[in-house]
């Protein structure tokens, strides 16, 4: 029996190949107000969202909805400048649709990376978290629904999600550079409102030390398709009740762009260690 959520992916997937002639080995998500990696690069292609027959469009802020294709440091790489969110109103299969595509284009490794709030009180605006573990259990899981076999077993381990060697790799990188780097443990909720000081504190109380509105859905699709993951939090902002101040999406917005400049260099010289 056919599988209309796989027969989605496979039409867009044609529908890229006919106009993209690149195989990709590294995919990277990039996350709020880190979208100017994808502008420093040398690009050897793009393709808007909106181009792709059935893909979901990304419409939050800062988020320019485009697949760019680089050579980066000699490995070919799929960016997906700005990620789909479940709060838009997609289903949570259409939003991992990018991610699986991304492997299903060719590619191995997936670096995702996003804007958080900071749980954990040791934690300042502009630290880079990697993350070693997820929470999941406010979001559905992507996985729900009849198994896509084509792509990964019905019931995948979740063990390690984030690939142990590939984080010390980026860890060591960043305390080589002395760049501000935490470790932690990211909770995905769904948003789009911010989280309430009682939930922020019972995510703490979980062991999260990072929460956002995206990425750890992505992580697990990722996985189930065979993938190796490793995945950096900018921390743009303390989360409710530990901030003084409201949150606001212009705040991620500026802080990603202040800690951009450090966080693109970990990238690339992270992507140096692929080759």
């Amino acid at each position: 029996m056919s599988n209309p959520v796989y027969e989605k992916l496979e039409v867009a997937l044609k529908d890229i190949q006919s106009k993209i002639d690149f195989k990709p080995e590294l995919a990277i998500t990039l996350g709020s107000g880190l979208g100017k990696l994808a502008d420093i690069v040398e690009v050897v292609d793009e393709i808007s969202y909106d181009e792709i027959e059935g893909f979901p469009v990304s419409t939050a802020p800062g988020h320019k909805g485009r697949f760019v294709f680089a050579n980066i440091e000699g490995v070919p790489t799929v960016i997906m400048q700005g990620r789909v969110h479940r709060y838009e109103g997609y289903s949570a299969s259409d939003t991992i649709m990018p991610t699986r595509l991304m492997g299903m284009m060719g590619a191995k490794t997936l670096l995702v990376t996003n804007a958080a709030g900071g749980v954990n009180k040791n934690f300042s605006i502009g630290d880079l978290m990697i993350i070693r573990d997820h929470i999941t259990f406010f979001v559905e899981s992507p996985l729900m629904g009849r198994n896509i076999g084509e792509l990964g077993t019905r019931f995948p381990d979740m063990t390690e999600v984030y690939n142990k060697e590939l984080s010390d790799r980026i860890e060591e990188i960043a305390k080589n550079k002395k760049l501000p780097i935490q470790n932690g443990v990211y909770c995905q909720v769904s948003g789009p409102a911010y989280e309430t000081p009682a939930e922020v504190k019972v995510v703490g109380i979980l062991g999260g030390d990072a929460v956002g509105m995206s990425t750890a859905i992505e992580a697990m699709a990722a996985r189930h398709m065979g993938m190796k993951v490793c995945g950096i939090s900018l921390i743009t902002n303390l989360a409710s009740g530990i901030s003084e101040v409201e949150l606001s999406e212009q705040e991620v917005i500026e802080a990603g762009e202040s800690a951009s400049e450090y966080f693109i260099e970990l990238v690339l010289d992270f992507i140096k260690t692929l080759k």
